[in-house]
């Protein structure tokens, strides 16, 4: 967003989520996200998923499962 001189709440409008939901995304506190979000970011921002995303392991998963 700083690359691309855009505030939370200029991306949140364009992408058509509450300034909220955005700041669940942000914090990384939301457990999915729509694809159809993902691809607006991306159109918005005009970067990859994977400039964005990071898979993060669950601590509270097992690895036997």
């Amino acid at each position: 967003m700083a690359e691309r001189n855009i505030s939370s709440q200029e991306l949140a409008a364009a992408i058509d989520i509450t300034p909220a939901n955005l700041s669940i995304l942000k914090t990384g506190k939301a457990k999915a996200i729509r694809f159809s979000t993902l691809e607006k970011i991306c159109r918005v921002l005009a970067c990859q998923p994977g400039d964005i995303l990071k898979y993060v392991a669950d601590p509270t998963e097992s690895e036997d499962k």
